[in-house]
């Protein structure tokens, strides 16, 4: 089977799309929001 290399790289482009998309919406969810506020506030916590 001979792959066209513009369908290839239409397919890369799509997952790698899809993948940018889950990544943010990982990052940017409720549920992350007070892992990342806490982790924000390290560098200024007294030992």
């Amino acid at each position: 089977m001979d792959l066209d290399i513009n369908l290839m790289r239409a397919t890369f482009t799509v997952v790698s799309l899809c993948i940018f998309v889950g990544i943010v919406f990982w990052a940017y969810g409720r549920n992350r929001h007070a892992e990342f506020e806490e982790a924000a506030q390290l560098p200024l916590a007294d030992d």
